[in-house]
């Protein structure tokens, strides 16, 4: 596979203009959202890590080429950064509601959460507005090797019991870890099923 990094845009407006597919990233800071990027690109620099939260405060646009075809993979600024100023904040709410609202050529979002936590009212309130903007979305479980396979399957089985509580049904599910590979090939399959159903 071979991958890129385009550009970083301030604001939807001034996104690259183009008609591949588009599959977006985004999660609460320092849920390994880089980490999960260079996992699944296999270029371990691509999307820059930081030990400091709030790094990406940009829309990261990356072009993925492989045989199967070409798609671009964006890198959405985290959210729910509780050290950014009140404006910064509501900046980086708005700058993610555009490009989810506005984008056209965006397939699917994937929300990064961490398994090891519990099911974060932020992280809920953030996919019930995607479902309720009709925004197509999976949920994917980051750093599943920090924690025991019975505790994974704990925590990702009371994440699905909350959201059974609003949703009537789940959206598609990805475990994955950065660190052992886990879930690589399963999101790659999945994004490639979508490439061909928009042939």
């Amino acid at each position: 596979m071979n991958a890129s990094y385009l550009i970083s845009s301030p604001d939807v407006a001034q996104c690259p203009q183009h008609d591949l597919p588009e599959y977006a990233f985004i999660g609460r800071s320092n849920v390994g959202k880089s980490s999960l990027i260079n996992m699944l690109t296999a270029h371990p620099k691509l999307a820059k890590t930081s030990q400091k939260p709030g790094k990406t405060l940009l829309i990261n646009h990356f072009s993925i080429n492989d045989e199967k075809g070409t798609w671009r993979l964006v890198d959405l600024p985290g959210y729910g950064f509780a050290q950014a100023g009140k404006t910064q904040r509501e900046k980086l709410r708005r700058m993610i509601e555009r490009y989810c609202l506005l984008r056209e050529p965006l397939v699917s979002l994937f929300v990064l959460l961490d398994c090891r936590l519990e099911a974060q009212q932020i992280d809920l309130d953030f996919m019930n507005w995607l479902g309720e903007n009709e925004i197509p979305f999976a949920m994917v479980f980051t750093k599943a090797d920090k924690i025991s396979k019975s505790k994974l399957q704990e925590n990702v089985e009371a994440y699905k019991q909350k959201m059974l509580e609003t949703w009537v049904e789940l959206p598609p599910i990805f475990i994955t870890s950065a660190a052992k590979n886990t879930g690589r090939e399963e999101l790659l399959h999945y994004i490639e099923g979508l490439n061909q159903s928009l042939q």
